[in-house]
């Protein structure tokens, strides 16, 4: 795997390469572009490489099963421990208070660089390279076949559980937004039918959403253990 990525980033012009692995925090302190564009396509390829790869090797899956299957493979903990072991965070390109603080090791930033280095991937050699480097990085095929386990996220978790009760609603709320601009932090409620259940925060909306949906899980679950 990490030989396979070191050979694609090798193979990228110069100019793409070198965008892919600057940070926005590099990037404000030089002037340069940063790789969030080429994240932001990377992110997609990811998807859609997984979907296609799901779709395929799973032809008997509902489609919540594929979905939350997707969302494991390309969620941020696994791109980002797919990035450490490619060594990606050496080559990353940090502005000096990003690098004081970390951030080689920073989760979100991990697994944005190794989105935008398939974005690059995307744009120099085309889907059928982009898809077929995204598939074996994602290592996909070892988690698949008879009995693979399909993980359950804790938003859809609740989701499920608001369902069972007609006219229950769920839905999330940003209340604080804090930090700098490179490394916010998010503190998310999650309101159940108008009602505040629980908070959560997270360097990402979708990450402070999902420590909401947990935490909710976590006090629901003590307070039945207690009854």
């Amino acid at each position: 795997m990490r030989e396979a990525f070191r050979q694609a980033l090798a193979r990228l012009p110069e100019g793409l390469r070198e965008e892919s692995l600057t940070h926005v925090s590099y990037a404000n302190e030089r002037g340069v572009p940063s790789n969030e564009r080429l994240e932001f396509l990377g992110d997609a390829v990811f998807h859609l490489a997984s979907a296609h790869l799901l779709y395929l090797s799973l032809p008997d899956s509902p489609e919540g099963d594929l979905t939350r299957l997707r969302a494991s493979l390309v969620s941020g903990s696994s791109l980002a421990a797919i990035a450490a072991a490619c060594g990606l965070g050496e080559l990353v390109k940090l502005g000096r208070g990003e690098e004081a603080s970390g951030g080689r090791s920073r989760t979100r930033l991990l697994a944005g660089a190794l989105e935008a280095v398939m974005g690059a991937v995307f744009l120099s050699a085309g889907w059928d390279e982009a898809r077929r480097l995204a598939c074996e990085l994602l290592g996909a095929s070892a988690a698949l076949g008879e009995g693979a386990r399909v993980p359950v996220d804790p938003k859809t978790l609740v989701q499920e559980l608001v369902q069972k009760s007609p006219g229950q609603t769920v839905e999330y709320k940003v209340v604080n937004v804090e930090g700098p601009d490179h490394a916010p932090v998010y503190t998310v409620v999650c309101l159940i039918s108008g009602e505040e259940v629980s908070v959560g925060r997270g360097g990402s909306k979708k990450d402070a959403e999902e420590d909401a949906a947990a935490n909710y899980l976590r006090r629901r679950e003590s307070t039945y253990e207690h009854a």
